[in-house]
């Protein structure tokens, strides 16, 4: 049975040049970066190189950019480290009501501590709206935090438009660009942010290894601390076969962004068209057009999604029903309640996305297996039979 992978938005594969560059990191320049000697500068200069590369991919000068062990981390420093430099200044931070859980745990984790988060509405189709942002915007507030595009519906932030709000309010702003880098345009200047995070493992990069760019002029608290390495802004020996594979992977995308794009939205689109013609009572959740090109979420009315999920993979066909992060909780997704679906509604979604390998075979053999599986469960499902 040909198995297709349709789940990008949670991993996607390391592509092959990308583990290529890294293997001599691994074996012959394996010295620690931080060493004087040959075998250290040499894994310096890698390191520096790659540093370099994403930096112009950015946007951003080099001393801008911090590596660390992924999204979840880049979330974390940037939100706690903010408020432990500014909690002199002011104890408020606004974020939306869809921020992944990297953002919205740290605000818990940080309102346990006496700060005050105010977690702003969106619209029906998952968009924050900037006059929101400013209404809420105190003069206690020291940090934005919006994701740049959200992970299980795709829909993509006025994140600009945000970011001239905080700029005007001289308030920093943190964005979650984990699901746009490499994907669709990011330029840290454009969008008039201060922080913004990123994870390799999302644009073909290897796992364990992502960034934090920092505008240069931002107070914040490091988050590990240490050895001096990153500027004394993240301690610990550096993962420099993981970021010379990062910057490979941003390389590649400069490459083939374009294209890959044009591709993955003219499939996102049939996507959208024929699902609901050969499915009655879905819902495309997101918005319909200012979304990402590779995502695709619909709730299917009567049966759950993990019932889908299960039954697609037994098919050999991969997708998911939202975060891979929360995937395992019985709970319907914070996104989709956000949005205004029900409870019963939000727990029948599935997400589609796709990848640098996706063929168009991979979508037409998904839309006839999912018409089939949700033919099949709803023939079971009590709640279809009361309608």
């Amino acid at each position: 049975m040909k198995k297709i992978y349709l789940d990008y938005a949670a991993t996607a594969p390391t592509d092959p040049e990308v583990s290529k560059a890294m293997e001599p990191y691994l074996f012959d320049k394996f010295g620690n970066a931080s060493s004087i000697h040959a075998f250290g500068q040499e894994a310096k200069k890698g390191l520096e190189d790659s540093r370099e590369i994403l930096a112009s991919f950015l946007g951003a000068k080099p001393e801008e950019i911090v590596f660390t062990s992924g999204g979840t981390e880049s979330d974390n420093y940037a939100i706690k480290g903010v408020a432990s430099a500014l909690e002199k200044k002011g104890n408020h931070i606004i974020t939306s009501a869809i921020e992944h859980h990297a953002v919205s745990e740290s605000c818990k984790f940080l309102e346990k501590r006496g700060f005050k988060i105010t977690y702003v509405g969106v619209d029906k189709y998952g968009l924050v709206s900037p006059e929101d942002i400013k209404k809420a915007i105190t003069d206690k507030t020291i940090l934005i935090s919006v994701m740049h595009a959200n992970n299980e519906i795709g829909t993509i932030q006025p994140i600009a438009e945000i970011g001239k709000i905080a700029r005007e309010k001289e308030i920093y702003f943190h964005a979650d660009a984990v699901q746009t880098v490499g994907h669709i345009p990011v330029n840290v200047t454009e969008l008039n942010v201060d922080l913004l995070s990123l994870s390799a493992h999302k644009f073909y990069g290897p796992k364990g290894v992502g960034a934090l760019y920092i505008r240069k002029g931002t107070r914040l608290e490091p988050l590990l601390h240490g050895g001096d390495q990153e500027r004394n802004r993240r301690a610990s020996t550096q993962n420099t076969p993981g970021i010379v594979g990062l910057g490979k992977a941003i390389e590649l995308c400069r490459e083939k962004m374009k294209a890959e794009t044009e591709f993955q939205m003219r499939l996102r689109d049939k996507l959208i068209k024929e699902i609901p013609e050969r499915i009655p009572e879905v819902i495309l959740n997101g918005h319909p057009q200012i979304r990402l090109p590779n995502n695709v979420n619909f709730s299917i009315k009567y049966i759950e999604g993990e019932s889908i999920l299960l039954s697609m993979d037994m098919l050999g066909v991969a997708i998911s029903t939202g975060s891979a992060c929360t995937s395992s909780s019985l709970e319907p997704s914070h996104v989709l309640l956000a949005i205004g679906l029900s409870h019963e509604v939000s727990h029948g979604s599935a997400r589609i996305t796709l990848g640098r390998w996706t063929k168009e075979e991979d979508v037409d053999t998904l839309i006839v297996s999912l018409a089939k599986v949700v033919e099949k469960l709803r023939a079971m499902s009590p709640l279809y039979e009361k309608k």
